[in-house]
């Protein structure tokens, strides 16, 4: 018997609750390695699975918990071995599939990825799903040509866990980031992790008549969306591009056409979930390389099983700052 996080649906009343429980081995799904979770953390899609409705969840009971890092204990993969150090990121797991609020999970080989030397799986949960789509959108840029000294870097959303990681990421590259937030209390933080500029966020939320502003940024992470990410693209430098990693301030995009017409503005859609295998061995080796564990390290908030249904609803609320990580072993 093991502790889960464990979310139930009430078929009468149709409402969902979240509680610790003991739980067997005998319950995991199918899968061909079981791996004994040491970290998970939490992020928007785990507020949703734990909240009122279950939000992304279809059968009950679920375990949430949409990534996770810790030892493989048994393996029918060939690529993975008993003592394996391994990182669980996307395949819906955590929403279709048990996840990794518990201290076992059962998952299919494919979905794995091994720990790149430089972190451990606490180091990798603090980096978790937010840290992995940062620098898989960090990646975008630099691939369709930002390069350190082209200008300012915009980041929305910035004090949030993509746009926390992304900030502290690009900062340590070279470039100069400027951080949007809406909470003029994390401005100490974004500088600690490296903003050169704090951009407040009702100076860049509503949209404007002219399709084009200044050119300003010479690339931009956006967590936002909606009529945020409209005006930031009125606002790019030639050429450059956005890496669009998120739909907080919505799902609309309130654009024109003229910025990717008359500048050459690229839009970048940045998936985590269903990204190829290379591509993440790729981001995670960047990441133990091109983050500093030190800024990392000031990100973190720790949390336990027990902590995560308040933790859901606080990040539904935009009330979590930087990265939380369970220990599910605490």
């Amino acid at each position: 018997m093991f502790k889960a996080l464990v979310v139930s649906k009430d078929e009468e009343s149709g409402k969902t609750s979240a509680a610790v429980q003991e739980i067997g081995e005998d319950q995991l799904p199918a899968g061909d390695v079981t791996v004994a979770v040491e970290y998970s953390t939490v992020n928007y899609k785990d507020g949703l699975c734990i909240g009122p409705g279950g939000g992304l969840v279809r059968n009950y009971p679920h375990v949430p918990g949409i990534d996770f890092a810790g030892t493989v204990e048994a393996s029918d993969d060939d690529r993975y071995a008993p003592g394996d150090k391994v990182v669980l990121t996307g395949w819906r797991v955590g929403e279709a599939h048990w996840g990794g609020y518990a201290q076992k999970a059962r998952v299919k080989g494919d979905w794995l990825v091994p720990l790149p030397d430089g972190l451990d799986t606490r180091k990798a949960m603090a980096v978790g799903t937010a840290g992995f789509t940062a620098m898989l959108a960090v990646m975008a840029l630099e691939d369709h040509g930002l390069k350190v000294g082209d200008g300012p870097v915009l980041v929305t959303g910035a004090a949030g866990g993509v746009g926390s990681v992304a900030t502290a990421i690009l900062a340590n590259l070279g470039h100069d980031v400027a951080g949007v937030t809406g909470r003029p209390e994390t401005a100490d933080y974004l500088k600690e992790l490296g903003a050169k500029q704090i951009v407040a966020r009702e100076e860049i939320n509503e949209t404007v008549k002219r399709p084009l502003e200044a050119e300003t940024w010479a690339g931009c992470v956006d967590a936002v969306g909606g009529a945020m990410l409209a005006r930031v693209l009125g606002q790019m430098k030639y050429g450059t591009s956005v890496s669009a990693v998120g739909l907080a301030g919505g799902a609309g995009l309130p654009a024109t056409v003229i910025p990717f017409l008359l500048r050459g503005v690229n839009l970048l859609g940045i998936d985590s979930v269903m990204q190829p295998y290379e591509n993440r061995v790729r981001a995670w080796k960047r990441i133990a390389s091109d983050l500093p564990m030190d800024k990392l390290e000031a990100m973190v908030h720790p949390a336990t099983l027990g902590d995560l249904p308040q933790l859901g609803a606080d990040i539904l609320k935009g009330q979590v700052k930087g990265r939380v990580v369970v220990d599910v072993n605490a």
